[in-house]
């Protein structure tokens, strides 16, 4: 699949696991609420919805129902399930405040979303304190929404933990017309498998639809304009927001951009390259602390790297888990790649492929897996991402089940990328086969009218490389651009002081950081 989406969050769920934060669900009652221990009061004097949308006044006048759970305080947001008919069947949209510490100088809230698709918003937001600065936490309510076929909204299950788990193992890169064939039933069956169990929500899920809750959640917090920060995926769904209400776009942070004007073969392209660049990183680290297992030069290791998947493609590793027993070339694929998203993991991965390669024991390369998977070393999935990832983005960007395509994309892509370019070429395919027409559009977004927008960029990101930061920045009609050199995936709270105190000014004292800042 498309790496755009999972590890956006895992960057973000592996902070917070490295902080010590519980991962336990924030709806199960058990737990100590953020805040005041009073549930809040009913939001502000109830919105009218945007000209041309009359026929959402009842949801755009809604109160949310505030009550105290684990992390904070707790509501649930109605809004339609197709807003192609607003008098029809709802939807809810669970979402999670964690209150200002201030509340004397409050400037109203931060929605908060760490990407995907997939990624959920409660579980960000429960980290307040560590997703944004203390200038920040201390003025504005932090807010996460678990976006509609996410977590806990009408989470979409195509699949259940065992033929994820098999889903997941599956070749990623068939390079012989038997292992295609494999690889599209594979992707056909999955597809199959969502429209089954998804029903008629699969339908609508799409980026769009889901910056369009966004603004009826505005509009329940009573804020004039939507403040918001979005990392990886979560800047795609921000663009799609101001482009659709760009005079309701308030304090708006987009870091690692996903730009919407990109291709469905323009972002797995992207990818290879984002991943082949980090991973070099990666090698050069792992050669200059001496004893690297791949070997001796930062060629030596990548082409060592290759290696060694190929090698789980033919021959796979015992994994130690009592559900996938051998570590295949999906599964290491699954565990390298979580390692870059984060530099703090470099040391933890070149342990792992020690241990791999040096004795055949894929226990740890495994357990990093799981970390990109939500899934525990029980075997237990305890979120839908590696699902609802594909659901979102084949409502946004159409493919072709045409395996041609696949077969020329992976030799262009290996080009560049050799370690990550076959991986990427084929991610796509189960969207050649989904059931629902896709919805979305490719579009250069300006967002004329809005507000100032800060985009962030990394220079060695993986997941988003820095040019799509350059590149949204450059469409965007009021915008500038922060840039971290640095690794691993997005920058605010996890890079520098020069990244943090900027966007910290911007968002408490408006101050718009000047246009090619570099940090």
């Amino acid at each position: 699949m498309s790496l755009t989406g999972r590890p956006l969050a895992a960057a973000a769920v592996a902070t917070v696991l490295a902080l010590g934060l519980s991962g336990c669900s924030l709806l199960d009652g058990n737990g100590n609420g953020g805040g005041s221990d009073a549930p809040a009061p009913a939001s502000a004097t109830p919105q009218t919805p945007p000209t041309g949308a009359e026929a959402l006044g009842k949801y755009y006048g809604q109160k949310l129902s505030w009550t105290k759970c684990p992390g904070g305080q707790c509501a649930n947001l109605t809004v339609p399930l197709s807003y192609d008919d607003p008098q029809g069947q709802t939807i809810k949209v669970k979402v999670l405040k964690v209150p200002a510490t201030r509340k004397k100088n409050r400037l109203g809230s931060l929605v908060v979303n760490p990407g995907g698709p997939g990624g959920s918003g409660i579980d960000y937001a429960q980290a307040a304190d560590f997703i944004v600065g203390k200038p920040v936490r201390q003025r504005y309510d932090i807010v996460g929404f678990d976006p509609r076929g996410v977590g806990r909204s009408e989470p979409i299950n195509c699949l259940d933990d065992r033929q994820l788990d098999s889903f997941l193992g599956e070749d990623p890169t068939p390079d012989t017309p038997t292992e295609e064939q494999s690889f599209a039933q594979t992707a056909k069956s999955f597809a199959e498998a969502c429209k089954t169990h998804a029903g008629p929500l699969l339908a609508h899920v799409s980026t769009v639809d889901a910056a369009k809750d966004m603004d009826i959640l505005r509009a329940a917090l009573g804020d004039p304009k939507l403040n918001y920060l979005g990392k990886s995926y979560g800047t795609f769904l921000g663009a799609t927001y101001a482009d659709l209400f760009p005079k309701t776009v308030g304090q708006f942070v987009l870091d690692g951009v996903v730009p919407p004007d990109l291709t469905s073969e323009e972002i797995n392209q992207g990818q290879a390259a984002g991943f082949e660049v980090a991973t070099r990183a990666w090698a050069k680290n792992c050669v200059d602390e001496g004893d690297c297992p791949l070997g001796s030069s930062v060629d030596d290791v990548m082409q060592g790297m290759r290696d060694f998947l190929k090698g789980l493609d033919a021959n796979p590793i015992p994994s130690g888990d009592a559900h996938v027993p051998q570590l295949t070339e999906g599964w290491g694929s699954l565990g390298i790649a979580a390692a870059m998203y984060d530099q703090g993991s470099w040391g933890i991965l070149t342990d792992a492929l020690r241990a791999a390669v040096q004795n055949r024991d894929g226990r740890q390369l495994m357990s990093l897996a799981n970390t990109y998977a939500d899934r525990t070393d029980t075997g237990r999935y305890t979120g839908n991402i590696m699902e609802v990832i594909y659901a979102v983005n084949c409502l946004d960007k159409p493919d072709t089940a045409n395996l041609k395509v696949y077969e020329k994309q992976a030799k262009e892509f290996t080009a560049s990328a050799p370690t990550w370019g076959p991986f990427l070429a084929w991610s796509s395919l189960p969207c050649g086969y989904w059931p629902v027409k896709a919805t979305g559009e490719t579009k250069k977004i300006t967002a004329a009218g809005s507000g100032p927008i800060v985009v962030v960029g990394t220079t060695r990101d993986p997941a988003t490389p820095y040019e799509w930061s350059v590149r949204l920045n450059n469409e965007l009609a009021n915008s500038s651009l922060i840039t971290y050199n640095g690794d691993g995936h997005t920058a605010y709270t996890r890079s520098n002081a020069c990244v943090d105190d900027a966007i910290d000014n911007y968002y408490v004292k408006k101050q718009v950081p000047r246009d090619g800042l570099k940090c």
